[in-house]
């Protein structure tokens, strides 16, 4: 599936020599590029432009990518599809860059062309979203093109892209459960990912909306996956 329309992307690295190589491989019509060496910058330029896609370095001078990526989901209600990358790879970093918000995580050295495939699955899956039409349940409401989350009594949140996708699975399957395995292939498609990846993106997401709605929203059911709770209904 070819893309109709130029992806506007931030890349975010301090590594002159990696960044060149960024900025000249995506050097053409099909992407509109904007560059930040270090944190500051990165989020001066993400709340003055809007972006399809941000590539995020974990180790920049002076603000790490883990807290830009927090500020952006958390201070500036930004939910612009992110891919962290990183010389980290152990699982706990991968876990830390998933709780800030980051939608996908890439180990270096990795390959071009692996990086080309993920940025446009984000913008496709993106731009999927904003024509999709509002889903409800008994007092839950989400709203695909925003990532917003609201309840009858007013509460509304916003989402990041992998949340987001994992709630609308969840909240089209209601009041069914879905399993482990349609999770991954309705969020990650073709692509691999392991099963601690995924509970992590839902323990995240359900930290995240329990904190925000106060009661439990998603009920894990062992062996089996996960089922969207209801307000007032029980967990």
């Amino acid at each position: 599936m070819s893309l109709k329309h130029s992806i506007r992307m931030l890349i975010v690295e301090d590594h002159a020599g990696l960044a060149a190589n960024l900025l000249e491989y995506f050097d053409d019509n099909q992407y509109i590029l904007d560059f930040a060496s270090d944190g500051l910058t990165a989020i001066h330029l993400i709340a003055t432009n809007e972006y399809d896609v941000i590539i995020l370095d974990v180790m920049l001078p002076g603000v790490s990518g883990f807290e830009v990526c927090r500020r952006i989901r958390s201070d500036m209600h930004c939910s612009t599809p992110i891919i962290m990358m990183t010389a980290k790879d152990q699982m706990q970093d991968k876990e830390q860059g998933f709780t800030v918000g980051a939608d996908d995580y890439l180990v270096k050295p990795f390959n071009l062309r692996e990086l080309q495939l993920r940025v446009d699955a984000l913008y496709r899956r993106k731009a999927g979203f904003s024509k999709t039409p509002e889903i409800g349940i008994p007092g839950i409401h989400f709203n695909p093109g925003s990532f917003a989350v609201r309840t009858d009594n007013g509460i509304k949140i916003e989402l990041s892209g992998t949340a987001a996708r994992i709630f609308e699975v969840l909240i089209k399957t209601y009041p069914d459960f879905v399993s482990y395995t349609q999770l991954q292939d309705s969020v990650w498609g073709e692509r691999e990912v392991d099963m601690n990846t995924l509970r992590t993106h839902v323990y995240s997401l359900r930290k995240l909306l329990q904190e925000t709605f106060n009661y439990p929203m998603i009920k894990t059911l062992h062996g089996r996956g996960y089922r969207l709770i209801a307000p007032g209904t029980e967990s």
